[in-house]
């Protein structure tokens, strides 16, 4: 018979066969109970007789323990989600298992460090800054609160992009936050030359960091868009921008996950110039952007019509503004 009893000090199990006791990371896949024992069935191994030991408990969690944990903080959906992300990305339960409610059997330290998860979720971090990542088009990018977390509808905005830009192609990001826009366009477009800037060092260590990761071949640059003066080897034939667009009379509509955590740098404008990067950004593509180049921008829904008749103003043809999948107002595309 295998005997597996709990070791406390790394959060293993022993293995006990024929008398040689032998370390092992065992996951926990179903459990049911007797008196003494559990019954476990473990991906490495064949079904094994685990003895409780009283000396050092371990505790049994379930979705739905989590869920309570953050009831009155998150609406019953999202305290969903969250339970999900933690119960398969952080505790290593199968999806099958979790949707049929199973429980987790944890350690002393991994439950400690679960209730840290809970109560870091509970002030209201993102769980993207917990995990220390976020996903963007199938690829997992590192995220830190010195970037904003990927949206959704960034992704749809590189996939439109995919689906209209030359393979060969000269691409310039404006304020590039963790990399997910330059480095999906350079991994899915190899025969294209891409760079990417930002003001912050912070973000750009990250992003460089994400592109060692993702292998990606992007050219990182620290700039300040509105002050920069273009020089005559600037020449694109795309850029693109997601730039900060709230207005500061937004933020008391905003959650606190998004208004507390994520930089402020790279979120908010003035109220009395809403449109300042988008402004400056185009007079820079007057000058860098090869003729029939263009500009990509994400944009505050409040502001598409504006958008598109500064762009017109400017100079720009064939500017039209394109809805998200929620069919708010998002993305504006011109043509030099």
């Amino acid at each position: 018979m295998i005997i597996l009893t709990f070791a406390p000090q790394n959060g293993f199990f022993v293995i006990q066969s024929a008398g040689k006791p032998n370390m092992y990371p065992v996951r926990i896949i179903s459990v049911s109970y007797s008196s003494d024992l559990l019954r476990t069935q473990s991906v490495e191994s064949p079904l094994v007789e685990l003895i409780k030991n009283p000396k050092y408990p371990f505790m049994n969690i379930t979705a739905s323990y989590i869920r309570r944990k953050l009831q009155g903080y998150y609406a019953t959906q999202e305290a969903g989600n969250l339970s999900r992300l933690i119960c398969c990305e952080i505790l290593g339960q199968q999806a099958v298992d979790y949707y049929l409610g199973k429980d987790i059997i944890l350690s002393v330290k991994v439950e400690q460090e679960l209730e840290s998860i809970l109560a870091r979720l509970r002030n209201f971090e993102p769980i993207q800054y917990i995990l220390g990542e976020a996903r963007f088009l199938g690829r997992t990018f590192r995220v830190a609160p010195g970037v904003l977390i990927p949206r959704p509808e960034t992704e749809e905005l590189v996939e439109m992009m995919l689906k209209e830009l030359s393979p060969v192609s000269r691409v310039l990001d404006v304020g590039t936050g963790s990399g997910c826009i330059a480095i999906s366009l350079a991994k899915e477009l190899p025969e294209s030359q891409v760079t990417a800037w930002d003001i912050s060092g912070e973000a750009l260590s990250i992003a460089a960091d994400n592109s060692k990761v993702l292998q990606a071949s992007v050219r990182f640059e620290q700039r300040d868009v509105l002050t920069y003066e273009p020089c005559v080897t600037d020449c694109y034939d795309v850029i693109v921008s997601n730039p900060p667009y709230i207005t500061e009379a937004e933020k008391q509509e905003m959650e606190h996950n998004v208004l507390d955590w994520e930089p402020s740098l790279a979120l908010f404008v003035p109220d009395t110039d809403p449109l300042r990067f988008y402004r400056r950004i185009a007079v820079l593509g007057l000058e860098m952007l090869a003729p029939g180049g263009k500009l990509y921008f994400e944009i505050n829904r409040a502001f598409g019509k504006d958008t598109v008749s500064m762009l017109y103003e400017s100079g720009y043809r064939a500017v039209r503004l394109q809805k998200d999948i929620s069919h708010n107002d998002r993305f504006v595309i011109a043509e030099k």
